[in-house]
Formats: structure tokens, C-alpha cells, sequence
């Protein structure tokens, strides 16, 4: 089958490898109907490795670079293990790609996504979704709804970093929030603060589509070219906003995020970081905010296709490429990292 495998930062390829066999009795093997690319795969193929293990194998996978890169997608029940009881041949599914300690078909942990071992099917070995097939632990499948696509299912995995992000805020229904980045992730984080009960969403971002994309979704657009973001959105919120989300993995946003809260208020860092960052504490302590990370997210995937069913995070507002999987490095990573106006590409094995 062909795949798109890892082997250095600038250089995957797209090549032949065997299809994999299911070797557990609570495994399911999946093929691949779409799978989206995530800013964490591009920080891998621009400046990685990040999660890829490299120099020796991950402990839950077993495996080291190079690997069958992608983790944001769905497709169609193949086989399955003998104790396999969640799903059945035929199944449509979307996956939750998180490597985590589990057993039996279930993840171990209760905050499974904090486990020191973390890792993530597509990025840290096991095989992935930029490939024909791939297979899986039973804990990992979620079946689709009749009513939603296998595209809409491959966008269920950013969609969940945006709603843990902001169930795990201080954000109660009615209050305000700024997204720093209007990328795949910022956009899901605007529509998460929606369904959550923001009453004033902001969007800090430069590219003109991405603009029109979160202000075509709610939000108050805010261009950091265009005069002083933070004296901006404390203007408009009448001091500073309740809680800023940083989805953009530059140090200069992050102390804009930081500063556009008002006392008391929240910021939440949801990016994946290829450097250091620095702020100055003082910013935290003489206004009493307070500074909180999250890492992917757990035990959200069941609400994220909820919420899909009653019309948030819908494909056509997030997708703008749909290409093969032969040309994911020209027309997919390489677009990416020169067009700005692409927010999710889609890519069909």
C-alpha cells in the first residue's frame, strides 16, 4: 500500500510498505477514508522531530522514525480482533489517535492524554492516516453517525483539541474570550466558545481568508498589522477579555495573549512549540492572571460528534484543499507553509 513516511524534518515520502495485520484481540484494522493535515504534522515535516521518536522506539508503539505520519482522520472497519465489541466490520469510524497506557480495549488512565509515555498513532509510530490502511486498539475507534461524512470525521480530532481547550478554561457562559491564530485550531477553538456560551468572541489574525473565515463564524476580527492588538481588544472589552486562547506557537502572541486579559483573567496556551517562550512573571503576579497549558484532550470525542450533529465545526467552513495522498508533499505540507490562505487540507489515501 502506499503511505507518507516520516524520516527527517523535509523528508517524507510517499512510498510502498506492507499493509499492516492485526496481531491483538482487541484491535480493529481501519481503511483510511480521509485524514486531515494538523499543524502538529507540520512542525514535524518543518522543524521535527517533536513527538516522532527518534533514536529509540516509543514504549507504546514500539516503533521509531521513520513512520507512517497522520492522526486526524476516519474511515471503514476492515476486521477486527476476536474481543473486539465496540465496532463490527463495515463500521464507519472516526479514530482517537492517542497512545496511552490501556488494556483490554480501554485507555488505563482517567486523564489518559497526561500520561509521561504520551504519543499519538500517526506521529509516534504504529502506523498512520496519510496511508491506505492502518490498524488500531479497540479504545481508539468511535463510530461515525449516519448523518456526518468521513471527511466531517477526520476533522472530529482538532475539533477535540478546541473544545478540551476550552472546558478545561475558566470561560463560563457569558463571558468573553480571544483566539490568538485563526488557523484550523483557532477557527474550532471560535466555534467550541460558541457552543460554550461565550458572549464576545475576538480573532487576532493577519491572513485575509482566515479572517473572513472567523468573522464569517462570530467572531470580532482584530488585524495585529492594522494598529496595537491588545489596546484593541481591551477597548473592546471594556479592560481586557475574560480568557485568551494561544494557538499560534509564537513567543511575541503569547505575551499579547498574556496582556489582552484583564485582572483576574485566564490565559490558555493550546499550541504545539517548536522553542522557548518568555514572559515576564510580573504580568502574572501584579494582575493575579493565571497561565494554564493542555495537551490534546480526553473523554471529548462522544460530545465533539454531538455538537457535529447540530452543525458546529461543519467541513465546509474548515476545509479548503482536498488532495491524493501522492502529492501530499508539494500540494499539502508545502501549501501549508507557503499559503496562508489554506486552513484544512484534506487528504484521500
Amino acid at each position: 500500500m502506499q503511505a507518507a513516511v516520516w524520516y527527517a524534518a523535509k523528508d517524507l515520502r510517499v512510498e510502498h510498505v506492507s499493509i499492516p495485520a492485526i496481531s491483538d484481540s482487541h484491535e480493529v484494522k481501519v481503511k483510511v477514508s480521509a485524514c486531515g493535515i494538523c499543524g502538529s504534522d507540520l512542525h514535524e515535516y518543518a522543524a521535527g522531530p517533536i513527538f516522532i521518536p527518534v533514536g529509540e522506539p516509543h514504549p507504546i508503539s514500539g516503533e521509531q522514525a521513520p513512520i507512517i505520519m497522520g492522526h486526524e482522520f476516519s474511515g471503514e472497519v476492515v476486521e477486527i480482533g476476536e474481543k473486539v465489541s465496540r465496532v463490527s466490520v463495515g463500521d464507519r469510524v472516526a479514530i482517537e489517535p492517542i497512545l496511552s497506557p490501556h488494556k483490554d480495549g480501554a485507555y488505563l488512565m482517567e486523564r489518559y492524554n497526561l500520561t509521561p509515555e504520551l504519543g499519538f498513532h500517526g506521529l509516534s509510530g504504529g502506523g498512520g492516516g496519510f496511508s491506505e490502511f492502518t490498524v488500531v486498539g479497540e479504545h481508539m475507534v468511535h463510530k461515525l453517525p449516519d448523518g456526518l461524512s468521513f471527511e466531517q470525521g477526520a476533522l472530529i480530532e482538532p475539533a477535540a483539541v478546541a473544545l478540551h481547550a476550552v472546558r478545561q478554561s475558566c470561560l463560563k457562559a457569558g463571558d468573553s474570550a480571544a483566539v490568538f491564530g485563526a488557523g484550523p485550531i483557532g477557527l474550532m477553538t471560535i466555534e467550541a466558545l460558541k457552543a460554550a456560551g461565550a458572549a464576545r468572541v475576538y480573532a487576532v489574525e493577519v491572513a485575509p481568508s482566515r479572517k473572513a473565515k472567523a468573522e464569517s463564524l462570530g467572531a470580532t476580527v482584530i488585524d495585529p498589522q492594522q494598529g496595537d492588538a491588545v489596546a484593541k481588544l481591551q477597548a473592546l472589552s471594556g479592560g481586557g477579555v475574560d480568557v485568551a486562547f494561544e494557538v499560534t506557537g509564537i513567543p511575541a502572541v503569547l505575551n499579547q495573549a498574556l496582556h489582552s486579559t484583564h485582572e483576574g483573567g485566564e490565559t490558555v496556551v493550546v499550541s504545539i512549540w517548536e522553542g522557548e517562550a518568555s514572559f515576564h512573571p510580573n504580568d502574572l503576579v501584579i494582575k493575579e492572571r493565571t497561565m494554564k497549558g493542555i495537551i490534546a484532550y480526553r473523554h471529548v470525542y462522544p460530545a465533539v460528534i454531538a455538537l457535529m450533529e447540530r452543525g458546529y465545526f461543519r467541513a465546509e467552513d474548515m476545509v479548503t484543499q482536498r488532495i491524493a495522498l501522492v502529492n501530499i508533499i508539494e500540494e499539502g505540507f508545502e501549501a501549508l507553509l507557503s499559503d496562508k490562505s489554506q486552513v484544512k487540507i484534506i487528504v484521500t489515501p
